[in-house]
């Protein structure tokens, strides 16, 4: 049954879709997407990353929508409560622990990333970046990677914006965000692709994204593709156990998680085509990893007609992709803090604060500790930094394990009836594949994901 001291609710049905898209679409669709199906040959990776979104990460956001709905609490206790309300252990609490710890790790240094694009919104923005030669503009950037003040300085700036309108909270903060967000990114995208259609090698991009080269195919890249969808929905970072618990008892699950996946696809694919006709026009490397969007691209703006307004708009349509997804990573730990009689405004600054404190090593390894291996003992640790042993932990450990154990939860300890009962309005058939691959699918996949990640040979 519900529990008392029910949160605030959505204030509509739209609401709930245009929020839980936000918590979803993000960096990781725009950022990470184009740069991961440039390093894994294109079209192929594509075609697994859809498939893996419909058929593994949907189940999933169903079944963490279905916790944070029946619990109406703050996730690192709601999983805890279904689980008594059935005759399970209190336990199952570890769901949305691990989760809780995914998010603030994760928000942690994505908001440094989200610091540099606001960085270099404003250095495209006053002509620093224009016309300058791709030696020029790698100095630029390793000269602001080197500056730990300075990153700091950007990520205290993202930081305090998400707090600002976190504080404000669901109506007033969220939603109004979301609202706001939705248009405007999908606005910028269509623009920006206008563009790089029209000025970029379109054919030769077209080819190499969408044309599946078999010859391609390993492990490596289906893990690869699991794994970024994983990354991309948000899935076992507890957001969507934080934003199901201001679903009311009557929302539906299937539709938003639908939704929420075919979002996520659109603006993926978006972001690619925005990407690669620019990439080879300009005879540039669409395998060039994290750097693609700050030392690439900007090397392609830095020439072309219109350039300098191009990439802030560019970099703009970034900023708003990380604003989102932040405001969801920080509230299931101001949930959390909230069911401990802090008020929201405290709990929000004191979210934000311990964030920025958590992200100074991660900082500081792009610098003054970009020699310092932590974990050199561990084979598949050794030689990372700060800031990628916070990726690894939180991406390869801290998500598929709280992903697993949802599968294990909501597919093998509740019994049909009940499964059925709490997933809402859809039909039989439908219930019946997503506890399919709650109870076989999603754990295969996630845990060959998380053994994956601990072999010597994986990136």
């Amino acid at each position: 049954m519900p529990k008392p001291n029910i949160p605030p609710s959505w204030s509509s049905q739209l609401a709930v879709y245009l929020g839980t898209i936000g918590a979803a679409v993000g960096l990781g669709s725009i950022w990470r997407f184009p740069y991961l199906a440039g390093t894994y040959g294109g079209g192929l990776f594509i075609g697994i990353f859809v498939i893996a979104c419909v058929f593994i990460a949907t189940p999933l956001l169903v079944a963490e929508f279905m916790i944070g709905r029946y619990s109406h609490l703050a996730p690192p206790v709601a999983a805890g409560a279904m689980a008594v309300d059935i005759g399970a252990s209190r336990r199952w609490d570890v769901i949305g622990l691990f989760g809780s710890s995914a998010a603030f790790l994760i928000c942690s240094y994505y908001s440094i990333v989200a610091g540099w694009v606001i960085a270099y919104a404003w250095k495209c923005a006053r002509g620093a970046l224009a016309g300058l030669p791709r030696p020029a503009l790698h100095a630029e950037w390793e000269h602001f990677l080197a500056d730990p003040w300075a990153l700091m300085g950007w990520q205290v700036l993202f930081l305090g914006a998400v707090a600002f309108i976190s504080a404000r909270g669901l109506g007033r903060g969220i939603e109004l965000a979301s609202r706001i967000r939705a248009p405007a990114l999908l606005i910028l995208l269509l623009l920006l692709d206008a563009y790089s259609l029209a000025t970029g090698d379109v054919a030769k991009a077209m080819r190499f994204a969408f044309a599946p080269h078999f010859s391609a195919l390993s492990g490596e890249v289906v893990l690869a593709a699991i794994g970024q969808a994983f990354y991309a929905t948000g899935v076992g970072a507890a957001v969507m156990l934080a934003y199901g618990s201001y679903m009311s008892r009557r929302s539906p699950l299937v539709q938003p998680a639908l939704i929420v996946t075919a979002s996520i696809l659109l603006v993926s694919l978006l972001a690619t085509i925005l990407v690669f006709p620019l990439v080879f026009r300009f005879h540039m490397d669409p395998a060039a990893g994290p750097t693609l969007v700050f030392e690439v691209l900007p090397a392609a703006f830095a020439v072309m007609p219109g350039g300098r307004a191009i990439g802030t708009v560019f970099f703009v349509l970034l900023i708003l992709a990380a604003l989102t997804p932040s405001l969801a990573m920080f509230e299931p730990i101001v949930l959390w803090l909230e069911a401990r009689r802090m008020r929201r405004r405290l709990a929000v600054l004191t979210t934000a604060t311990t964030m920025w404190l958590a992200g100074v090593g991660s900082v500081l390894s792009f610098n003054v500790l970009a020699r310092w291996h932590p974990i050199e003992h561990v084979p598949s640790l050794a030689g990372k930094t700060v800031f990628e042993l916070a990726d690894f932990i939180s991406g390869n450990v801290l998500l598929p394990v709280g992903a697993l154990l949802t599968c294990l939860f909501i597919g093998w300890r509740l019994n049909p009836a009940t499964f059925s009962t709490e997933i809402g309005s859809t039909t039989p058939l439908v219930w019946k594949v997503c506890r399919f691959m709650l109870r076989y699918v999603c754990p295969v996949a996630i845990l060959a994901v998380l053994l994956a990640a601990f072999l010597p040979s994986h990136p």
